[in-house]
């Protein structure tokens, strides 16, 4: 029999729109990458490095629980943008269209369900 929880030990519920926005991520660390290397391999380093190294280190305030670099919110939602852009740009440049059209009803469903943070990290003050 497993111990119970305590109130402290309990995990955050998992939230649909933070689902859509970590499979919308990941299709953009994939496609975004591929699509530029063609172009320079070093334009898909960069790729990367901006794509999962920016949203790493900048975050606004109240939303995540560790700050490396504190932003206003807009900032927060311009890097949610970039990377839905990202995966659907990627997605559409390398994959064929049976591919890239469920990531652009996935970057459609995230921009949706996004949008009750988004009003809230654009209230927020740093």
């Amino acid at each position: 029999m497993a111990a119970p929880r305590s109130a402290d030990s309990a995990a955050a519920p998992v939230r649909l729109p933070d689902v859509l926005r970590f499979l919308t991520e990941i299709v953009a660390w994939v496609a975004a990458p591929w699509a530029l290397a063609g172009v320079s391999p070093w334009l898909s380093a960069v790729a990367l490095l901006v794509l999962i190294g920016l949203p790493a280190v900048l975050a606004t305030p109240g939303d995540k629980t560790q700050v490396l670099v504190p932003v206003p919110g807009y900032v927060t939602v311009g890097l949610v943008l970039l990377e839905l852009a990202a995966a659907v740009a990627g997605a559409w440049a390398v994959w064929p269209a049976w591919a890239a059209v469920p990531v652009t009803v996935l970057a459609a469903a995230c921009l949706v369900t996004e949008q009750p943070r988004w009003r809230r990290l654009l209230a927020t003050r740093p």
